[in-house]
């Protein structure tokens, strides 16, 4: 797989604690339950109670850490890559359920952090966060308690920058405005810069707009990637005015075509649940990914996507085999609730295929 210890990477810039909940459907006993099985479940148990009451009880299955950034920088860390974390891990000290990833990676952190709770369900996840501190994610604090002179060496030199979690940072437009002021600076050949919006629904149609014209800014200085999972692909695409009701493999293949042909950055990639996507150029790869009906985590299984997508592309691969890092990545992590390493990731991928 080449030799990935040479291998860097720049992450940032959220955090988050978030806590695994199943809903119960009916308990048999104070050890015994079954969960509500799908959104759809709960969706009709929540109707039912409209102009009345009722009570949901919550099983915590796991608190873990949480965030695009971590759990991304917490995948390319277990490959071996060396990473460098910058976001709200806690702050003057750290949050404890970061010390795992800070024993991986180089880590600093500027506020504290948000908190979610996930609840999780065989097809799918809702997402319950409390967002207050990620308003002191902006520059000024980088500044303050990160340096700027620090940020532009780690954002100058690693082979991977990966900026995600749009959506719930509300100064992140403005910190890549401050970073574009930055790249004239830059020296040596041009590395891989990733994004990632994150379900950015609740965001304005301007404000997405401003988000993606920044994006493809950066394509000047860097291989850009950006990231979205079928609904932000669907999300993007309304804002931009695109057809957007064909979710079939064809009709997500022809809207990332249109995406790319109005953000023009190096690579677009999708990835719905059971395969995956990526243009390029006008062209177009698609990979089949392990898909397993009953996951035993799914927060996270985009983050692992990315992850091993950006390995791939970091190796020299093609699309094709770096879409199978990814979806790799993410159908190992979801049957284990652990971010795997090369080893395993290459024994996952010779089983599967």
């Amino acid at each position: 797989m080449g030799n990935v210890r040479a291998l860097t990477a720049f992450v940032g810039l959220d955090g988050f604690v978030d806590e695994i909940l199943h809903v119960v459907d009916k308990r048999e006993s104070s050890e015994n339950f079954s969960r509500l099985p799908t959104i759809a479940k709960l969706a009709e148990r929540l109707a039912a109670a409209a102009g009345q009451s009722t009570n949901l009880e919550l099983v915590s299955v796991r608190t873990k850490l949480g965030g695009n950034g971590p759990i991304m920088a917490n995948a390319l860390a277990s490959f071996g890559l060396g990473v460098t974390y910058l976001g709200n891990l806690g702050y003057p000290g750290m949050h404890p359920i970061f010390e795992e990833l800070a024993r991986r990676a180089e880590v600093h952190s500027i506020a504290q952090p948000g908190f979610t709770d996930a609840l999780e369900f065989n097809d799918g996840k809702i997402m319950l966060g409390k967002n207050h501190t990620l308003k002191d994610v902006n520059w000024e604090n980088i500044e303050a308690r990160f340096g700027r002179g620090r940020f532009l060496t780690h954002f100058g030199s690693a082979s991977l920058v990966s900026f995600v979690n749009w959506t719930m940072l509300p100064h992140m437009s403005a910190i890549w405005e401050k970073v574009l002021t930055l790249c004239p600076q830059l020296t040596g050949g041009r590395r891989k810069l990733f994004f990632d919006l994150c379900d950015p629904e609740k965001r304005s149609a301007t404000d997405i707009r401003q988000a993606l014209e920044l994006i493809a800014k950066f394509e000047q200085w860097f291989d850009v990637m950006l990231g979205l999972n079928e609904k932000e692909a669907v999300e993007i695409g309304h804002v931009l005015g695109l057809e957007t009701g064909d979710r079939s493999p064809q009709g997500l293949t022809k809207l990332a075509l249109e995406i790319n042909r109005r953000v023009p950055v190096g690579t677009i990639v999708v990835h719905p649940t059971a395969y995956a996507l990526a243009v390029s150029r006008g062209e177009v790869s698609l990979v089949d990914g392990p898909f397993v009906a009953r996951p035993l985590i799914t927060t996270g299984a985009g983050d692992h996507f990315n992850s091993g997508f950006c390995l791939g592309k970091l190796l020299g691969f093609d699309n094709t085999l770096s879409l199978l890092y990814g979806v790799s990545t993410s159908g190992f992590y979801v049957r284990t609730a652990k971010s795997p390493g090369l080893t395993e990731l290459a024994e996952f991928i010779t089983n599967w295929k």
